[in-house]
């Protein structure tokens, strides 16, 4: 992303709030407070690479600590600047309460090709961008805890946790410094495609509620509904996966770099992630239709357009030819302010990205509370549930004089293991969020959209938290 373009997703952010902010009674002054940065590092180390030395430049942002730690993820990339960074710090500390994560909102970026790189060399410069960080204070299991982004993931997660592990080996609490972590290094399970399932979570519960899917012009639930997918990387692949696998939505198009392909009869998402693991894209996938200029299958007709990859890809010069009449935001900022309003103009659901994604800090929270309660979910319960749950179906068998089917015996008897846990607190975060959301959108006049109602929940969310401590 360039200069400018990282410093209109920052505006766009802010334009965003205050169109929130304005259909609130907020003491003078509180606004501003919410939605300034408190503050950001940039950081320039240098590394000993190739018999020579290389300048990196990096940044960390903490939007807002009125809850700590402030949480939100470390990108390595190209592209990076230090307004997008502002941008999707405050995007976390929304989304943080809008979820209800008792975090606040922070980000971290690299600028750094990655593939330019050796492994060994990615570890010896995330080792260094970990230290500079720590030693400034911006990661601490406390205070800042950052977790995978683009271009990052559980390697480097491992990396920046050992790192702090040294600096600090006293610290109890260490493994907490960073989620996202392998399972063997005190992660959580289902953390690596939260983010997706997440939003498959929050898809179904806005098709639980048919005056919302009445709003987009549609009617039914998720079964057989088209969708076109941009991006898929993490969030993008395990959202289409899970949708098509386990609602029978339909995905009739991806787009990726390389450009798109298109089925009408359906993708089978993970045949194409295989393909794309393998060739480095999607052209000549089998049995579909290639598109070299995928962005403009993003206009084609469907039921919902999932954009999973960069910012800003809908903008004022694409968006009013954008027909999907819900457009579910599973990247951080890919519509602009400007194709907002286009959008919203038009009667479009958006579906916003403070909501939508949050599954992914819903479930860093998680591992953050197994690391510094120093055990894992289900260890004290799993056993005993099992052991409840055969007295019962005894019981039951005796009162019936007959056994119980095995399907039903074993759902009855298994107790609830992490990933279980994991996934009913997930989908009860998305619920409650979602939920909350539509009661302002339904009973407040001011209030025309998802994403001004996202935005309204978490000011008032904020707004308390500095009222009840009188900041």
């Amino acid at each position: 992303m360039s200069a400018v373009a990282s410093h209109a997703f920052l505006g766009d952010v802010d334009r965003m709030f205050d169109r929130a902010a304005a259909t609130l009674q907020l003491p003078p002054g509180l606004a501003e407070k919410i939605r300034t940065c408190n503050a950001i590092i940039q950081i320039k180390f240098g590394v000993e690479l190739r018999g020579g030395y290389r300048v990196f430049t990096g940044w960390r942002a903490v939007h807002s600590d009125h809850r700590l730690p402030a949480k939100g993820g470390i990108r390595f990339a190209a592209i990076a600047g230090q307004s997008e960074v502002e941008a999707l710090a405050a995007l976390m500390t929304y989304k943080c309460a809008i979820a209800g994560v008792p975090f606040g909102g922070s980000k971290g970026a690299l600028c750094i090709r990655p593939k330019d790189f050796t492994e060994d060399e990615i570890e010896h410069i995330t080792r260094r961008y970990a230290e500079e960080l720590i030693k400034h204070g911006f990661i601490n299991p406390s205070l800042n805890v950052p977790a995978p982004d683009m271009g990052t993931g559980e390697r480097e997660m491992a990396w920046i946790a050992d790192t702090y592990r040294k600096l600090f080996p006293s610290d109890i609490n260490a493994a907490a410094c960073v989620t996202g972590k392998p399972v063997t290094q005190g992660g959580i399970h289902g953390r690596t495609e939260a983010t997706g399932r997440g939003i498959q979570y929050g898809l179904r519960e806005f098709f639980r509620h048919p005056d919302d899917v009445r709003r987009a012009r549609l009617d039914g639930d998720l079964g057989g509904k088209r969708m076109i997918v941009q991006g898929l990387g993490n969030v993008g692949q395990y959202a289409a996966q899970f949708l098509s696998e386990e609602d029978d939505v339909r995905v009739t198009a991806v787009i990726e770099r390389d450009g798109a392909i298109i089925s009408e009869s359906g993708l089978n998402i993970e045949a194409v992630t295989n393909y794309k693991r393998q060739t480095g894209g999607v052209k000549g996938f089998p049995d579909a239709r290639f598109v070299e200029q995928g962005a403009t299958v993003m206009e084609m007709d469907c039921d919902i357009l999932l954009p999973a990859a960069m910012e800003g890809v809908i903008t004022r010069a694409n968006a009013s030819r954008i027909r999907a009449p819900i457009i579910a935001e599973a990247a951080n900022g890919p519509l602009t302010f400007e194709a907002d309003e286009i959008l919203l103009a038009k009667g479009t659901v958006i579906i916003p990205d403070a909501f939508l994604n949050a599954g992914g800090v819903t479930v860093s929270y998680f591992e953050w509370i197994k690391n510094i309660s120093h055990i894992r979910f289900g260890r004290m319960e799993r056993r005993y549930e099992e052991s409840r749950g055969k007295a019962l179906v005894d019981a039951l068998e005796l009162g019936i004089g007959k056994p119980v089917p095995e399907s039903i015996r074993k759902q009855l008897v298994q107790g609830a293991d992490e990933i279980t846990l994991v996934r009913s607190g997930l989908d009860d975060a998305m619920r409650e969020a979602y939920q909350s959301i539509h009661e302002i959108i339904s009973t407040r006049p001011a209030v025309k959209d998802f994403r001004t109602a996202a935005y309204v929940l978490a000011i008032e969310r904020i707004a308390q938290c500095y009222q009840s401590m009188s900041l």
